[in-house]
């Protein structure tokens, strides 16, 4: 029986595929991509302009490409299977790279791709089994070499002209250049008064049908008021209002005694149709609105429902499509099961005689399905017992927005009320109007709710008016007016900056998230509240990008590129004509940049501020931290000089506002599975975790806190103790090799509490005591308190009890595999190794011990289990795969050595002494 290897991206992807295909079939995952560019060089041909890249083999994925060596060597078949899109390509690409190296090797590989997880589409899917799509992988290798030759050749300028660890992106820059831009707009807006007036009415002589209506205009002439220009040039109106108090006090006055009537009310019909399927976009800025979920979120745990849930009796299955794609396009037998649930459910007035079907937008890569469920009958009751909260309710969005596309219109009677009243002062007619709407068929609007992104004030939709039938006459009640004026442009959340990227045509689905995550990990932008701040070293490094490169990152070229890309993958284009005409226009402004940046790092500004010490002037300088203020007369030779100095709070978020009162601490969410990361301690200190670490199959997610976070986390914690020399309050802090208790009066008082060994004094010197210390490498030993006087340090926990056999004033206390055991620290000393030991002694100084060999030892307890993920925290892969070879019974040749080694030293009867930390 012929047996076929498959290889996917990811664990949880693997084992749903593997119930799908059965015997014969084994299915690995490569975790992400196993290539890439060098870290340490440019990595890119430049020389002679082929931009050739040179791909090796990521750190830390060794082992998992030595692995998918072993299993294809003997494998009949080799099937690629990882996402169908350029990523997804690119991987399969890298993997034949690895696997097909003789041509015999090549002829087994073949690339499977399927939309969705579900056991009819996989096996279809294997079914039709193609070559590698060579388009898709010059398509997205291209745009890894564009990506590349921004960021290692920008980042160094910035390094030296503003500050190490800064670093530059071709998509991400212009994404912070909106933020950027749009902050500045809200900083220059001024904003322009205006007013309105409310007329509450009700029909003569029935006054308990009152209504609201808005004053439009006078004589017909609609009342309006300026508000500056597009961008096109056309002057721009707020309708319905007054420009100031007088205007609106001369209206008012002229409404009093005015005659009200009813001059006409009309009725029409209007439709609201449903909307398309979800694409990716769409769905991040959905789930934002509705369920509060930031992009990194959804698309976590949208992965998590494409890659499979255990459902129950079905077992382990795909509920979505995949979730990258900006298509609105829908299988016929997916449309044909919606429309079977809803005939059936809901009863086939909500369904439409005909299919509705949705066209994308003319950029559109039209590469895959809408995201859609992979079964319409498969509802989000059916299966919530499986589902996670935040599954549940992102599978029940995409659910109702999938069903809905394939249902009626909703259909509304809106009415619109007009009515004059008439000054008996002025004797001119003012207009007031008034609109509302029922809703006569809900329609699709019976699944899914529509989320409203901008209500217009002239919008009434949501009056109900009274019946008005043969009313001629009305009576007012009262008269209310308001002054408003107008708002700056809201700052972008992350829904709306993702559709801001769409509609620029910056970036495609599945660069949305990298590219917001990206911004924020760089530190270019912070979020207030859910709105994006640009930062004052995201604003430096914005303008001096723009300014020198104003070609490579103007917003109209990076879009253009995007459509380059896609030409690519079409076959229309070849990825060096690209990369030629891109490194042209690059290669001068680099030039150029070199010569003419503007040097940050050594700035020095004169300003108006005056030294608060000394009254000097004060120069704008630029710091680790950002700009400051310091005084001119500081001289770096003179220490009399003035040192002082200031913050820049101009150019950095103001937190005064009431969004940045409200502003909480932001969760950070697990890029597979979307759930809460948790704060973990490691070897190294404390990291965020992916809660699902230790699960089958595991999800390992970690990432680094940001500075903020660490900041937070390294904060000193009182711990209710006083410090026994000055009196102040001990706090905890953490340290470079841990947590550690010190006073808070630091550094004038310098105690440390240590863990001391009650009752055991230092045996080497006899005046310290012996404390718990934490070396480098995060292991545990003791040593004395007289260091560096004493050198004394053990690996092992001393005891303060007398051995029985030899004397020795202490013991120590050893944690084996066998339990944990009480043993005298001569145990270990042989003649051989005093031996030893005194070769390695300097000449001239002559050993004052006397070898002693002790046999005792007493076992006093078992070993504790082996440290988890949920004690220690996610270890390292490679002690992973250890673990996991041990359990398997697996021993590498190195292994095998050192039992060889350690059975030929035993028979000598001459052991291993542990030097002490």
């Amino acid at each position: 029986m012929s047996k076929s290897l498959v290889i996917v991206e990811s664990p949880a992807k693997a084992k749903t595929i593997e119930k799908y295909l059965g015997k014969g079939f084994e299915v690995l995952a490569s975790v992400g991509h196993i290539m890439d560019l060098p870290k340490n060089e440019i990595g890119v041909e430049l020389e002679k302009r082929t931009f050739e890249p040179t791909l090796i083999v990521s750190p830390g994925k060794e082992k998992v490409v030595a692995q998918l060596k072993k299993a294809a060597a003997k494998a009949d078949e080799i099937y690629l299977a990882p996402d169908p899109d350029r990523e997804g390509e690119a991987i399969a690409y890298h993997l034949a790279l690895q696997l097909g190296t003789s041509a015999k090797e090549r002829k087994k590989i073949r690339r499977v791709t399927f939309n969705e997880i579900t056991k009819k589409a996989v096996q279809e899917a294997f079914q039709h089994a193609r070559d590698l799509d060579q388009n898709l992988v010059d398509s997205q290798q291209t745009r890894r070499v564009l990506d590349r030759l921004v960021g290692y050749q920008i980042s160094p300028l910035l390094w030296d002209k503003v500050r190490r660890g800064l670093s530059a992106g071709r998509v991400q820059t212009v994404a912070v250049r909106l933020i950027v831009e749009r902050e500045r707009e809200i900083g220059d807006f001024k904003p322009v008064e205006n007013w309105t007036l409310d007329a509450v009415l009700h029909p003569e002589k029935q006054a308990d049908k009152s209504f609201t209506a808005r004053f439009v205009g006078i004589d017909g002439e609609p009342a309006r008021v300026a508000n500056g220009q597009d961008k096109d040039g056309k002057e721009l109106f707020i309708g319905g209002a007054l420009p100031d108090k007088k205007s609106m006090d001369e209206v008012l006055a002229a409404l009093e005694k005015a005659k009200w009537t009813l001059v006409s009310v009309q009725s029409t019909e209007k439709q609201r149709k449903p909307m398309a399927p979800f694409i990716t976009s769409q769905l991040q800025r959905d789930a934002s609105s509705k369920l509060g979920f930031n992009v990194r979120r959804t698309m976590g745990v949208a992965q998590r429902l494409y890659e499979g849930i255990d459902v129950g009796e079905e077992g382990t299955v795909g509920l979505i499509t995949y979730m990258r794609t900006d298509s609105p396009r829908i299988a016929p037998e997916a449309i044909a099961g919606a429309r079977e649930w809803i005939g059936k459910q809901l009863g086939t007035r909500y369904l439409p005689k005909e299919p509705n079907v949705y066209k994308g937008k003319k950029a559109a890569q039209d590469a895959h399905e809408a995201i859609r469920p992979t079964d319409a009958s498969r509802t989000p009751e059916s299966i919530a017992r499986y589902l996670t909260e935040e599954q549940l309710k992102l599978y029940r969005l995409i659910w109702q927005r999938f069903v809905a596309s394939q249902m009626m219109p909703a259909v509304f009677d809106v009415t619109t009320a007009k009515i004059a009243a008439l000054s008996a002062k002025t004797g001119k007619t003012y207009d007031f109007r008034l609109s509302g709407s029922v809703v006569r068929f809900d329609g699709f609007l019976k699944v899914y709710e529509v989320a409203e992104e901008k209500k217009d004030e002239e919008d009434e939709t949501s009056n109900k008016l009274p019946n008005l039938d043969n009313v001629k006459r009305l009576e007012l009640e009262k008269l209310d007016r308001e002054e408003h004026f107008t708002q700056p442009p809201p700052r972008f959340n992350e829904a709306s900056l993702v559709k801001v990227l769409e509609e620029r045509g910056i970036g495609r689905p599945s660069t949305y998230a990298s590219i917001i995550n990206t911004i924020q990990d760089r530190e270019y932008v912070t979020k207030i509240s859910g709105r994006f701040y640009p930062t004052e070293i995201g604003m430096v490094v914005c303008d001096l990008l723009v300014k020198n490169f104003p070609y490579i990152f103007d917003i109209a070229y990076t879009a253009r590129l995007e459509e380059e890309l896609d030409e690519i993958e079409e076959g229309t284009e070849k990825g060096t004509d690209l990369l030629n005409g891109f490194y042209g226009h690059f290669v001068e402004e680099l030039e150029d940049a070199g010569a003419k940046m503007e040097d940050i790092k050594r700035m020095e500004k004169k300003t108006d501020e005056k030294c608060d010490l000394c009254g000097a002037p004060l120069v704008l300088k630029w710091g680790k931290f950002g700009s400051f203020y310091a005084c001119s007369a500081y001289n770096k030779k003179d220490k009399s000089s003035c040192t002082f100095t200031k913050e820049n709070t101009a150019g950095k978020p103001d937190m005064n506002t009431p969004e940045g009162q409200e502003a909480v601490e932001q969760e950070e969410y697990c890029d597979n599975c979307g759930r809460a990361m948790v704060l973990r301690r490691g070897p190294f200190g404390m990291f965020m975790s992916c809660p699902g670490f230790n699960e089958d199959p595991p999800c390992k997610t970690f990432r680094k806190l940001t500075s903020k976070q660490q900041q937070k986390v390294a904060a000193p914690q009182p711990t209710g103790e006083d410090c026994p020399q000055c009196g102040k309050p001990l706090v905890l802090r953490q340290g470079a090799y841990g947590e550690f208790v010190s006073c808070s009066g630091y550094p004038k008082c310098k105690y440390v509490k240590q863990n001391i060994i009650e009752g055991l004094k230092c045996p080497k010197c006899g005046v310290g005591d012996l404390a718990e210390r934490k070396a480098r490498r995060g292991n545990i030993f003791w040593g004395c308190t007289n260091y560096p006087k004493c050198d004394f340090t053990s690996n092992y926990k001393p005891v303060a009890k007398k051995c029985p056999q030899c004397g020795s004033p202490y013991l120590v206390e050893k944690t084996l595999k066998s339990g944990i055991f009480l043993e005298c620290p001569n145990k270990k000393k042989t003649v051989e190794e005093e031996v030893a030991a005194k070769k390695r002694v300097k000449k001239g100084v002559a050993s004052a011990e006397s070898p002693m060999v002790c046999t005792y030892s007493e076992r006093i307890g078992d070993a504790p289990p082996p440290p988890t993920a949920e004690t220690h925290g996610p270890v390292a892969e490679k002690a992973v795969e250890e673990t996991a070879a041990k359990s398997a019974g697996v021993k590498t040749a190195a292994k095998k050595t050192a039992a060889k080694a350690t059975k030929k030293a035993a028979k000598k009867g001459v052991k291993k002494q542990l030097q002490p930390a």
